[in-house]
C-alpha cells in the first residue's frame, strides 16, 4: 500500500523514485539509455465533472491497461497522481525505439471508451527526455525535464509528445542567472554612469552630455552596456535599472550645478520601461526630489522601434512628460522603420543621426546620403539634430557644411567616470577659445 497506487496497481511516485534511480546507475554502468515519459491525460477533468468520479476511476483503469499493452516487462509504469503516468523505459538503443512506444501510447489512448453508456474519447500529452546527460542530473531533475517537455506538447495543441529542449533549457537556465546576478549588482550599487560629451561642431560650445551606463563587476571589471543590457531588455529588471539610471544622473546634475558646470544630460529609455501605466507618474516623482534642476535640462532617449508597438500611447506619454519640462529625442534615427507619418506624429524635438552612418559618411556615397536625407526631414519638421560618431575633424567640417550643428564621438571624446567631466570641460573650453583666437588672427 505504500508503494502501490490502490486505485491503478501500478507503482506510486515513491516506488517510481527507487525504480528510476536504479534504471539511472544501471545505464550510467551498461553505458546504455533510458527514456523517461510524462503523461498527462488532456480533459480528464471534464470527464470527472461531467460524468463523475465513478466513471473517471474507471477510465483511469482502462488507459492503465492500454498502456501497459504496449510496455516490456523490463519498464516501469506508475501512477504519478492524478491523471498523470510516468514511464521509464530502460536499456533503449536508439531514439527511434523511444519515438515508436510513445507513438503506440498515444494511440492506445486516443481509442474510444465506452463507460455508463457514453463513448468517451481522450488524448494525451506526453513529455520525454533521455539519460545520460551532459550535465549530471538526479531523479528529480530528470523527471522535472519531462513534465516540462510535457508541458509544452499541452501548449502545441495536445495529443502528441514532445522532447525536452536539452540546450535550450541551458540557455534559459543561463539567462535566468545573468538576470540575477543583474538584480545583485543593482542591490550592491555596481552599475555606474559614464558620460560622453555633446558639442556644438561649429562654435565648440559643450551643450550636454549622455549618460552611458557601465557595470563595475567584481571580478569581470568594467563591463559594457551592449554584455548585459540585451538580457533584460524585456525583463521587469530593465525599468528598475532604468529608474536607477534617472536618479543617478539627476544626482549627478545636482552634484555638477554645485561645481558651476550646468548642462543638459541625456538617458535612454527602454521600451518595457517607457510602456509602463505609471510612466510618467513615477517621472514626475523621480523629478521632484531634484528641484534644482531646471525644465529643459533632462533629455529622455528612445530609439524608434520601441515607439512602434503603440504610437498613440507613446505620444501621449511624451507628450504628458514634456509638460513637466522633459526633452525627448529619438536615438539611432534611420536603423529602423522610420516613414514621415511616423515622424509627423511622434512629439520628439530632437534626432539622433546613428554612428553607423556618420563614421562612413566621409567614404560610403550611400552613408553620405543617408546623413544628408536624415538632416533634410529633421529641417522639414522643426527638428534638432545631434550626429553620433563624430571620430575626427573632417567628420565635423562635413557635418557642419550639410548643416548639422551638434555632434559626439570618440573624436570630441570617449565616454568618462563624471569625476573627470568638469575638468575635461574646462580644458575644452580652453582650447575652444584658442583655437577661435587663432582663427581671428588669420583673418
Amino acid at each position: 500500500m505504500a508503494k502501490y497506487d490502490a486505485l491503478t496497481e501500478l507503482p506510486n511516485r515513491v516506488l517510481l523514485g527507487d525504480r528510476l534511480t536504479q534504471a539511472m546507475r544501471l545505464a550510467e554502468r551498461n553505458n546504455e539509455r533510458l527514456a523517461l515519459l510524462f503523461i498527462d491525460l488532456d480533459g480528464f477533468k471534464q470527464v470527472n465533472d461531467t460524468l463523475g468520479h465513478g466513471v473517471g476511476d474507471d477510465l483511469l483503469k482502462k488507459i492503465t491497461w492500454r498502456v501497459s499493452q504496449e510496455l516490456r516487462g523490463s519498464d516501469t509504469f506508475s501512477r504519478f497522481g492524478g491523471d498523470e503516468f510516468v514511464v521509464v523505459l530502460p536499456e533503449l538503443g536508439k531514439t527511434e525505439r523511444a519515438e515508436n512506444v510513445v507513438s503506440r501510447i498515444l494511440l492506445a489512448i486516443a481509442e474510444k471508451v465506452t463507460l455508463a453508456e457514453q463513448e468517451i474519447f481522450i488524448t494525451a500529452s506526453i513529455g520525454l527526455t533521455f539519460y545520460p546527460q551532459s550535465e549530471t542530473l538526479d531523479a528529480d531533475q530528470l523527471l522535472r525535464q519531462a513534465d516540462q517537455a510535457m508541458y509544452v506538447a499541452k501548449q502545441k495543441g495536445r495529443n502528441r509528445f514532445q522532447y525536452f529542449d536539452t540546450e535550450n533549457d541551458k540557455a534559459v537556465r543561463s539567462l535566468h542567472e545573468d538576470q540575477t546576478r543583474i538584480q545583485l549588482g543593482l542591490n550592491r550599487n555596481e552599475f555606474v554612469l559614464f558620460y560622453q560629451p555633446q558639442v556644438n561642431l561649429k562654435s565648440g560650445e559643450v551643450v550636454g552630455a549622455e549618460a552611458l551606463i557601465r557595470w563595475q563587476h567584481p571580478e569581470r571589471g568594467l563591463v559594457a552596456p551592449n554584455d548585459f543590457l540585451p538580457l533584460i531588455e524585456h525583463h521587469p529588471l530593465s525599468v528598475d535599472l532604468g529608474e536607477w539610471v534617472l536618479n543617478s544622473a539627476l544626482s549627478q546634475m545636482t552634484e555638477w550645478r554645485r561645481q558651476g558646470v550646468l548642462i543638459p544630460v541625456s538617458v535612454n529609455i527602454n521600451s518595457l520601461h517607457l510602456r509602463q501605466l505609471d510612466f510618467v507618474e513615477r517621472l514626475e516623482a523621480i523629478l521632484s526630489l531634484y528641484p534644482s534642476i531646471p525644465n529643459g535640462q533632462i533629455e529622455l532617449e528612445i530609439v524608434e522601434t520601441s515607439s512602434l508597438e503603440n504610437l498613440e500611447i507613446v505620444s501621449e506619454t511624451i507628450n504628458a512628460c514634456r509638460q513637466l519640462g522633459v526633452v525627448w529625442s529619438l536615438d539611432d534615427f534611420g536603423t529602423g522603420y522610420s516613414s514621415l507619418s511616423y515622424l509627423r506624429r511622434l512629439p520628439v524635438e530632437k534626432l539622433k543621426i546613428d554612428m553607423s552612418f556618420v563614421r562612413d559618411m566621409l567614404v560610403d556615397p550611400n552613408d553620405f546620403a543617408i546623413v544628408q536625407g536624415i538632416l533634410g526631414l529633421a529641417k522639414s519638421f522643426g527638428l534638432a539634430v545631434i550626429a553620433e560618431g563624430v571620430e575626427t575633424p573632417e567628420h565635423s567640417e562635413q557635418l557642419v557644411k550639410l548643416g548639422c550643428d551638434f555632434g559626439q564621438g570618440y573624436g570630441i571624446a570617449r565616454p568618462m567616470p563624471a569625476a573627470a567631466m568638469p575638468d575635461w570641460i574646462r580644458q575644452w573650453n580652453e582650447s575652444s577659445s584658442a583655437a577661435i583666437r587663432t582663427e581671428n588672427d588669420g583673418i
